[in-house]
């Protein structure tokens, strides 16, 4: 399958002030930031920031300030406002897709849950606003206890086959001269919420299991020309949220089978 790596390297000028206050934290841009790697850094969204700020894409340039904190907007995190606090995990849900649903982190979704592991599975129920923190050790039923001994943390030596740094970047199924149906032969476009990445076979086996830390549980399904050696791309169905991803460094576990 053909992808495309995005970059960031266009600028643009921002449509509308910030609304700041003097309660409001905010974040001067350094070269290299991505909206994506700022709101991992302040434990917030994508979808926070560009509501708090006004902004109509995901471009950013350095030197620009950012609010990163909703004190400066009443009804910024209009999502979070949700009269919804608990959310019953459907067949094909990932944390990621969650998360975007409910414009929080899968870092906070992970912690009010008391998860230690991404993997999830159909029935489980999870909160998703933070006062909700008390109540996700016990919405995890007993019934699926066994399920979830199961489903423990890749860190486990008995589930890693291989453990290394690589080299990330992320592509979407949506890009000039894509099909959307990886080498294996996985329909992106058909299953969105699918987690893949794309590998180099002659360093991770194409369907093997593989846990990528910021990412997730993910089955090694695709290749690319560009992925060689300690290189991987990771499969995101939104295009901004895949520009949004950048290049970084991250741990790769090979799961066992």
């Amino acid at each position: 399958m053909k992808k495309t790596v995005f970059s960031l390297a266009a600028t643009v000028a921002l449509t509308g002030a910030f609304a700041t206050t003097a309660s409001a934290e905010e974040y001067t841009i350094d070269k290299g930031d991505t909206l994506w790697s700022i709101s991992q850094k302040y434990n917030v969204s994508v979808n926070q920031l560009k509501s708090w700020n006004g902004l109509n894409s995901n471009l950013i340039y350095p030197n620009q300030t950012l609010t990163v904190s909703g004190q400066s907007n009443s009804s910024a995190p209009s999502q979070s406002s949700s009269s919804a606090s608990s959310y019953t995990v459907k067949s094909g849900d990932t944390l990621w897709s969650i998360s975007q649903q409910f414009g929080i982190t899968v870092d906070q979704l992970m912690a009010w849950n008391n998860l230690s592991s991404t993997l999830i599975y159909p029935g489980q129920q999870f909160a998703v606003q933070g006062q909700a923190a008390a109540a996700p050790a016990t919405s995890q039923s007993s019934n699926s206890s066994s399920s979830q001994t199961t489903q423990t943390s890749t860190s486990s030596s008995n589930d890693v086959v291989k453990e290394f740094t690589a080299e990330a970047t992320a592509y979407t199924a949506y890009c000039t001269g894509c099909s959307g149906v990886t080498a294996t032969g996985i329909d992106l476009r058909a299953n969105p919420n699918q987690k893949v990445i794309a590998v180099d076979p002659s360093v991770i086996p194409l369907g093997s299991k593989v846990y990528v830390e910021g990412y997730g549980t993910a089955i090694a399904g695709d290749t690319g020309g560009a992925i060689k050696g300690n290189r991987i791309d990771v499969f995101i169905p939104d295009r901004g949220e895949a520009l949004d991803f950048g290049r970084k460094s991250v741990k790769v576990q090979v799961l066992s089978q």
